[in-house]
């Protein structure tokens, strides 16, 4: 069990609020982030709540690197030192390049590698100062490989671009305590299944169904660990096997 400070961003819904859950019940003590007039927080915080009564819900988009520097301030000011960082904020736009526009890839870059690159600004002074961190971004399956996908040249793009930054801060943040690592979820399309729930339902994947939030959990729980510091520049794809960015 841990009691340290875990901040998980867009964690109202999908994977990042299972993510939340479990971190919690692992004895994380958890601060999450939800757009405004998106998604509200209420069934991430009650859920968490079980486990951690002073769960923090913070509504900030990390719109621009000022959001970044505002979120990390308020949550150090309400609950202490962040010490693990899981970023699940990613908006995705599905469409053919000939049919995208400059705002679907200023949506796509700004949103993926600027949310990314903008945290990591805002986290990193203190967690070298104290010589710990554990930072876990998010890609998409294959981004480590830059393998295509059609409908998503911009956003493979962009969490390319996320891998690349993410490696490349595991390599020099290492000595100083910190490890940073990405998961590459798989084509989990019910975001809300636990793991007993997916298996039953048929995927076109090596394994022959579906994943899950908690596979995606019990990624990111092993490579936040205290123990885990050696595991670092890690890209874990979650995705049954599947080579594919998705079905």
């Amino acid at each position: 069990m841990s009691s340290r400070l875990a901040l998980v961003t867009g964690a109202a819904s999908g994977l990042a609020a299972g993510v939340a859950r479990a971190l919690a019940r692992d004895g994380y003590r958890i601060a999450f982030t939800y757009k405004p007039g998106g998604t509200p927080p209420d069934e991430t915080v009650a859920a968490v709540r079980e486990d951690d009564p002073d769960v923090l819900a913070v509504p900030n988009a990390l719109e621009d690197d000022a959001a970044a520097v505002r979120l990390v301030d308020d949550v150090v000011a309400r609950r202490g030192a962040i010490d693990v960082a899981v970023h699940a904020v990613g908006p995705i736009v599905v469409r053919s390049f000939a049919r995208s526009s400059w705002d679907d890839y200023r949506a796509m870059i700004d949103g993926n590698l600027g949310s990314a690159v903008a945290l990591a600004f805002a986290l990193l002074p203190s967690m070298r100062e104290r010589k710990f961190g554990r930072l876990v971004f998010f890609g998409m399956n294959g981004s480590h490989t830059t393998q295509p996908a059609r409908l998503m040249s911009i956003y493979g793009a962009a969490k390319a671009g996320v891998v690349t930054f993410a490696r490349t801060l595991a390599l020099e943040e290492a000595a100083n305590g910190i490890s940073v690592n990405v998961i590459e979820p798989g084509d989990i399309r019910d975001k809300t299944a636990t793991r007993a729930a997916a298996a039953l339902l048929p995927a076109e994947n090596p394994t022959g169904h579906a994943g899950s939030w908690e596979d995606i959990a019990a990624a990111v729980r092993f490579a936040v660990g205290d123990e885990a510091g050696f595991c670092n520049g890690m890209v874990l794809g979650i995705n049954g096997g599947l080579v594919q960015p998705h079905e």
